[in-house]
């Protein structure tokens, strides 16, 4: 992987979360916007080698937790997250676009149930209005997700990542 692209991209996705421009696509009085980091930890622990997708997994956990108030959770949870599906697409073929989605769902569930968790024993924010939120943005981000996903595969090339993974190429 070329790592310097992938920070710079990775960079932008995480200044698109933090700003206000997915203001513009937000749904709802809850302001429910697609999570594109999340999208992103998808499609890098997809495609991407399993020791590069294991440093990009906390890279875009560290960028989350930037783009977020407290510091921490994002990266300690999108990293053990990004680790496991590492691990479950040796079991799991995640190349149809519907797979991505049920992928981006569940890992959406998943991370925002541990994030609130960690918040809760850090912070004790109220956690039953984030889980609201987090699931309407799980939802959203998976039905975004295959076309953004689709954006980050074309780009995958320029970043050192293999295409195939799944096909005569990749060995499987």
């Amino acid at each position: 992987m070329r790592w310097l692209r992938f920070v710079v991209i990775a960079f932008i996705v995480a200044l698109l979360h933090a700003g206000n421009v997915l203001n513009l696509i937000a749904l709802g009085p809850g302001n429910i916007k697609p999570d594109l980091l999340l999208i992103l930890l998808v499609f890098a622990a997809i495609n991407c080698t399993e020791k590069d997708a294991i440093a990009a997994s906390f890279l875009i956990g560290f960028l989350a937790d930037m783009a977020a108030a407290p510091l921490g959770p994002y990266t300690i949870v999108f990293g053990v997250f990004g680790s496991i599906l590492v691990q479950l697409r040796k079991i799991i073929l995640m190349k149809k676009m519907f797979h991505q989605a049920i992928a981006i769902f569940v890992m959406g569930i998943l991370t925002g149930s541990f994030v609130q968790i960690l918040l809760y024993f850090k912070a004790n924010q109220n956690i039953f209005k984030a889980y609201q939120l987090f699931v309407g943005t799980s939802l959203y981000s998976a039905v975004i997700g295959p076309y953004i996903y689709w954006i980050f595969s074309a780009m995958a090339e320029w970043l050192g990542i293999r295409r195939h993974r799944f096909g005569v190429r990749s060995g499987r």
